[in-house]
């Protein structure tokens, strides 16, 4: 006891003290391990495969694309289905060259089960499909065979000359591709909004799909029929999205 009436501790307890305050060692510790991150879901791949012989189709493909990217972690990829006419007959229609500048390869049946869902455009023909397009599907029997698209959603955009001439039969009539296949066709509604209710300009599409109206070939897709292939794109990409990575 000292002169202030304070407690002097002795060296045995001053050890003790600072054997406790002391930081365990390094076998008596527990690591603290971090958790990584998990990695990021792959982008989905929407194939937008069509046939475009005056060039309509393909700008419609454009759009659809560019609604496909504006989804974040979806990608498009463009196909051209084979042509089937010879040149002779290709030049008297007037069919304008491939351009040199905007390549998209040649779709392969053979990879079609790479994707996670698909966009097909083509023109109209009598209110169906052309015959391009269809010798492009008899090509995927192999695939159908043995199911190997099953499940895989799929819609459709077109063209038509005329308003009469084929905007909702042209797709409808292609749903029987699907059925064999056991693919989900996937129709865009009115979600497009105020746009589907357009009755003061011309405009192609309908439920079923993006369209678009060439007249005699001369009339370019209008910017409303570009926004709803966009749209389109962009809905397609969202639904398709959410069917492989889930409602995240």
């Amino acid at each position: 006891m000292g002169k202030g009436g304070g407690c002097i501790p002795s060296k045995r307890h001053r050890a003790a003290a600072a054997a406790a305050e002391a930081p365990p060692p390094a076998s008596h510790r527990r690591e603290r391990t971090s958790i990584p991150a998990p990695a990021p879901p792959r982008p989905v791949r929407i194939y937008v495969v069509f046939y475009s012989m005056y060039g309509h189709v393909r700008l419609l493909a454009r759009a659809v694309e560019r609604g496909v990217g504006s989804v974040p972690g979806a990608r498009a990829i463009l196909f051209r289905v084979p042509e089937t006419l010879p040149p002779a007959v290709l030049a008297q229609m007037e069919v304008p060259e491939e351009d040199g500048e905007d390549v998209i390869p040649v779709v392969d049946p053979d990879g079609l089960p790479d994707a996670d869902g698909f966009l097909f455009g083509f023109p109209a023909r009598f209110g169906a499909m052309p015959a391009q397009m269809q010798a492009f599907f008899d090509s995927t029997a192999p695939l159908y065979r043995h199911q190997r698209l099953a499940g895989k959603p799929a819609g459709f955009f077109v063209s038509t000359g005329t308003q009469s001439g084929g905007q909702e039969t042209t797709a409808w009539t292609a749903i029987t591709q699907l059925a064999h296949h056991g693919m989900l066709f996937v129709p865009i509604g009115y979600t497009f909004g105020e746009g589907m209710f357009e009755v003061d300009e011309l405009r192609g599409g309908s439920p079923y799909g993006a369209g678009v109206f060439s007249g005699d070939g001369s009339r370019p897709p209008s910017e409303l029929e570009l926004a709803l292939a966009e749209h389109h794109g962009k809905y397609m990409a969202t639904l398709i999205k959410r069917m492989v990575h889930g409602a995240s």
